[in-house]
């Protein structure tokens, strides 16, 4: 994520603030120039203006805590370009459903940023043709037992990942090393973005040879997993355990890690970043200046060659803190050569091209 400031007082800000922390001023997101607006001025009602006169309202999501963006009063719509996408929330009216529901909504804002950062192409599910992208945010309940996961462009989520000891709970039982709602919303794209970008497209052959044929039998691919677990050497090929059970899920962890490098890196270049560690003769993988926007650059092996340094630095700095590594997992190899494709098929998807 970009760093954010108040155009008015010029004091950082965070992608979620709805306020100036110093001067006070209301603060907006606008998913047209991608930046945080400062709105000084009030118009008519429900009216606001930014500091170059350019009136907007607040997304209805707004009224609710969950929600920050712009929209242009010119544009008639009700809802954000982010929360647009949503299907069905929870019961807002129960306290505790609304506190994870909003951050829920804030992991998933940070997900809709960097498809727009890429041009990538989305649109709010239609209904009738059953195209679209959708959100579905539900809690288990009347004997119901809601799944996080991806079919035909919905995305599923339990608002129970978005409780800290619910998900530490899943974590455990799932023996992972890392799980987050941002984490969640990025592999669940994935799968989404598999259909737009390789599903019947010229790349589906690449894929495969680096993935693996994703028409072997998902359902039997999973239950020999759950019941064998990974491959010995699984480290080797895949990024995570559960990469290791069917080709479908080594694309979207690896589409997810691409992401977390990518909007990490952004953060870094926007602090402008340089890791230049106070080592004898600078052993390789260990320094980098970070000097380009990611989501610019071309070329892959660059931004993996800044991802290195930059993730040693980061989980040195939590165990600092007593706090578990921050990215706790190994790039082979073979993984980079899947990291590279998922950052090609992004770049030729971009609406733009």
């Amino acid at each position: 994520m970009k760093l954010f400031q108040c155009q008015r007082c010029g004091q950082p800000a965070y992608f979620e603030n709805t306020s100036c922390s110093n001067c006070k001023t209301l603060l907006g997101f606008d998913p047209i120039q991608l930046d945080l607006l400062a709105l000084p001025e009030m118009g008519k009602e429900g009216e606001f203006i930014d500091t170059v006169g350019n009136a907007y309202r607040y997304c209805q999501n707004q009224k609710q805590e969950g929600c920050n963006w712009l929209i242009s009063q010119s544009d008639p719509s009700r809802f954000c370009r982010a929360c647009a996408l949503n299907r069905v929330i929870p019961d807002l009216a129960n306290p505790a459903y609304k506190r994870r529901w909003q951050t829920i909504e804030m992991a998933k804002h940070r997900l809709i940023y960097a498809l727009l950062r890429w041009d990538l192409p989305f649109f709010p599910r239609n209904e009738t043709t059953g195209s679209g992208l959708g959100f579905d945010f539900k809690a288990s309940q009347n004997q119901e037992n809601v799944l996080t996961g991806h079919a035909s462009g919905i995305i599923t989520m339990n608002i129970a990942e978005a409780d800290d000891v619910e998900r530490a709970m899943a974590k455990k039982e799932m023996d992972e090393v890392y799980r987050t709602v941002l984490g969640h919303f990025r592999h669940e794209i994935g799968h989404y973005y598999w259909e737009v970008l390789v599903a019947g497209s010229e790349g589906l052959e690449e894929f495969r040879s680096l993935f693996g044929d994703e028409r072997v039998s998902y359902a039997n691919a999973l239950k020999i997993h759950y019941q064998n677990g990974a491959p010995s050497n699984w480290q080797q090929n895949y990024i995570s355990s559960y990469a290791s059970s069917h080709p479908w899920e080594d694309w979207a962890e690896t589409w997810a890690h691409y992401l977390h490098l990518v909007d990490t890196l952004e953060t870094a270049f926007s602090f402008g970043l340089t890791i230049n560690p106070k080592l004898e003769n600078h052993p390789a993988g260990t320094s980098t200046l970070i000097s380009e926007d990611p989501y610019l650059c071309a070329d892959f092996s660059k931004l993996l060659h800044q991802w290195i340094p930059l993730s040693l630095a980061l989980n040195s700095l939590n165990r600092s803190m007593g706090l578990p590594d921050s990215y706790p997992f190994v790039i082979s190899p073979v993984i980079a050569k899947k990291m590279a494709l998922v950052h090609k098929l992004i770049r030729k998807g971009a609406v733009s091209h």
